[in-house]
Order: structure tokens, then C-alpha cells, then sequence
């Protein structure tokens, strides 16, 4: 570390003002900020000095992170190899290879197209990059089925990065997460991109690997979400892509057809007990949204009319992009409620909400997105009531306590 230390020094001067290289200054600043801690330190007035950053922040996302995609990973391959019927022939490495190289593309483009745009604000600007979109970048193909085009994942990532958050003022400005503005415009510009029996299992080679092969005999590739959502009659049985019956296991797990980040619960709550050590993300906010989502599919359980209406908490909980939205997305610190007791609102809001679109309404199946984005837009006004309940409790016990109630003594 010490060597690459000696290297950003020696360039240092060709980008700082009067280099060659100083219109790339920000470029510059935005390497070497994420390779090391600032340097610089106040001079004068009462300052807390910490060596976490918004950056160290980021990275303690991103590691959260890696146990959905690394899943995802596996899970896209493995439902390729099922589709195919040559998943016993498979090894667990060739599953987790096959997914890895059909997943990487997303990654690739995602960051190239996010991070050329914060580059280019940045000079224009003339003000330093903004992190944000570290975690951004890995969000965006996890919350994504893997047959959609990558152009489409291009443009919507450029979308939502210009109109969701430049336009706001960048990093820290924004009212609604970027990485579910991207998926709501690939959601209304291209649906048969984002729902469907075809969009959530690849039957394509990847550079090579894998094979381009129909899918046997009696393969579906609908969600259980997408069973449940056109299910007809009193009872429901979700199956798995060649029909076989789906446990809640099976479920929370993660080896059903989804998203490719979001459909083990497991590896999911596992960055959410990091993000929770750690201290980066707030429990009260997940807890809230569980809570929320509970309490509204008992009352749907309670009063149902239809099987999808009748499919118990346990499984409701697992499915879709619930609970990655639940640790991942309602958490952001940006778009999210602030103040201690608005955290419970909003996520409690959120959960409920969740539920409501998805069962009620067929045409959104999933609905912690629409959710999500619309509590955003409630977020600081919660806390805007919270703050002003406060003070004006507080106002009333010091008018109290500086008006003491006069006693008549006793005669």
C-alpha cells in the first residue's frame, strides 16, 4: 500500500491546478479518496474525527451484498441447468460458473454507464465525484430478471441516474432510490422485458459456456409469484419450473425462479445481520417492514376470498423482492425517514403497502417497488410531523413548568 501511496503522490501534481492533467482533477480525487482515508483534518472549531466515511459506508453495503449476488450467481445457473434437464449431470461449480458469466455483463454495465455519468457531472460541476453510486451499480442487476437486454439495463441505469439524481444535486439530494427508478422505468417502458414466463431463466450459452438448448418438456419459467398472482379456484400450489411442488424451504433458500439477487431470503438477512452490526443500517426500519407485511397478509389470511389471498405469512415473506427491499432498499439513508420514531412509520407503511398491491392487484405482482418509491415521497414529511410533535410537546412542558398551577392553601 505503501508503493501505490508513492504513485497517487508522484501524480498528484499533473492533477492538481496548474497540471497538465487538471481538468481531471475530480477523476483524480474520486481514485484516490476510495483507495485512502483523507489526510486533511479541520483547523479550527469542535469537530469529531472518525475514519469511516461515506465511501468505508458504501463499502460495508457492498459487502452485505455480496452474499445475494454470490446466490444469484448459482441460482441463475442452476435454474439454467434445470430448464435444459441437466442439472444432475451438473457440478455445483459449473452451475455457479455459468451464472457468474451470465451475471457479470449487468455488473459491468451497470458500474460503466453509472460511474461515466457521476465522472462526467463531476467535471462539469467541477466538484468531487460522489460515492452513491458504489452501491448503486451492484443494486441495479440484482433487482433484475437476467433475459433482459443489456441496452435496455443501459439506458434505464443512464435515466435513472440523470433525472432520479443529478437533476436533484447529486449524492445525498435525491428523493428517490435510483436503483428502484431504474427498474420502474424498465417496469413501464419495457414489460414484457420484466415480467412473463421468459424473462427470469437464460436458456443461452455464455462466452462458450452452458448450452443453447429448448427447455424440456412441461418447463415453465413463471415465478411463484406469477403462480400465485393467475391462480384460480380455493387452493394454491406453488411448483417449481418443471412442475414440482415447492417447499417453504425451498423458498427461503432461494432455488426458485426471481430476480437474481433477491430470491434467497437467507443470504439476504445475512447482510441485513451485517449491515445491522455494523451499524450502517437501521433495524427499526427492517423490523418495521416485516411487521407491516405480516400484519397485513394475517388480516388477508383471516378474511380470504382467494387462494393467493389465503397463502400464509411464512411464505409471503420470502417471495418476490420482499425482503430485499426490506434491508436493502427501504434502508437507504437518503430517501428514507430519519427520525427515530418516523423509522417504524415508514417502515411499517412500506410493509403494508407491499402486500396491498401485491395481492389485491394482479397487475403488479410484485409491489415493494411501487411501494417503496411512493413512501419515499412521504419519508421526510413523516419526519417533518415527528419533529414538530416533539417541539410542540415540549413547548407545553415548559409553558407548564413556568406557569405552575397557583393552590389555594388551606384554611
Amino acid at each position: 500500500m505503501k508503493a501505490l501511496r508513492n504513485f497517487l503522490d508522484k501524480l498528484k501534481p499533473t492533477f492538481s491546478e496548474g497540471g497538465k492533467l487538471s481538468a481531471l482533477h475530480s477523476v483524480y480525487e474520486g481514485f484516490e479518496a476510495f483507495l485512502f482515508v483523507s489526510n486533511q483534518t479541520s483547523k479550527s472549531g469542535v469537530h469529531i474525527h472518525d475514519s469511516i466515511d461515506s465511501k468505508r459506508v458504501m463499502f460495508w453495503v457492498i459487502l452485505a451484498l455480496v452474499p445475494a449476488l454470490l446466490f444469484g450467481m448459482y441460482n441463475t445457473g442452476y435454474q439454467h441447468y434445470l430448464a435444459i434437464g441437466l442439472l444432475e449431470q451438473t457440478s455445483f461449480w459449473q452451475a455457479f460458473g455459468w451464472g457468474a458469466l451470465a451475471v457479470l455483463p449487468y455488473l459491468v454495465v451497470s458500474y460503466l454507464v453509472g460511474l461515466g455519468i457521476e465522472f462526467i457531472a463531476a467535471q462539469i460541476k467541477k466538484e468531487e465525484i460522489q460515492e452513491g453510486f458504489l452501491v448503486t451499480g451492484i443494486l441495479i442487476p440484482l433487482i433484475l430478471p437476467i433475459g433482459i437486454p443489456l441496452w435496455m439495463v443501459a439506458v434505464a441505469t443512464a435515466f435513472s441516474v440523470i433525472f432520479a439524481k443529478e437533476v436533484f444535486g447529486g449524492t445525498g439530494y435525491n428523493i428517490f432510490n435510483v436503483a428502484l427508478i431504474t427498474r420502474a422505468f424498465l417496469f413501464f417502458a419495457h414489460p414484457t422485458k420484466m415480467s412473463g414466463d421468459s424473462v427470469w431463466i437464460s436458456l443461452n450459452e455464455y462466452f462458450g459456456f452452458g448450452k443453447t438448448v429448448p427447455a424440456v418438456d412441461g418447463f415453465s419459467g413463471a415465478t411463484p409469484m406469477g403462480q400465485a398472482a393467475i391462480a384460480t379456484g380455493d387452493s394454491l400450489q406453488l411448483t417449481s419450473p418443471l412442475g414440482d411442488p415447492l417447499s417453504w424451504w425451498d423458498m427461503f433458500l432461494g432455488l426458485i425462479p426471481g430476480s437474481i439477487g433477491e430470491t434467497s431470503t437467507l443470504a439476504i438477512l445475512l447482510g441485513g445481520a451485517f449491515l445491522i452490526a455494523t451499524g450502517v443500517a437501521s433495524w427499526k426500519i427492517i423490523l418495521s417492514v416485516f411487521a407491516g407485511g405480516a400484519a397485513t397478509i394475517f388480516v388477508f389470511n383471516t378474511f380470504a376470498v382467494n387462494a393467493y389471498m389465503a397463502v400464509p405469512v411464512w411464505e409471503q415473506l420470502c417471495l418476490g423482492g420482499f425482503a430485499f427491499g426490506a434491508v436493502f432498499m427501504a434502508t437507504d439513508p437518503v430517501t428514507s425517514s430519519r427520525t427515530e420514531t418516523g423509522k417504524w412509520i415508514y417502515g411499517f407503511l412500506i410493509g403494508v403497502l407491499a402486500m396491498i398491491l401485491r395481492v389485491l392487484n394482479p397487475a403488479y405482482p410484485e409491489g415493494m417497488m411501487l411501494a417503496i418509491l411512493f413512501m419515499n415521497i412521504f419519508a421526510k414529511l413523516i419526519d417533518y410531523y415527528v419533529v414538530q410533535h416533539n417541539i410542540n410537546k415540549r413547548l407545553k412542558r415548559a409553558t407548564l413548568s413556568s406557569n405552575p398551577a397557583k393552590t389555594t392553601p388551606h384554611e
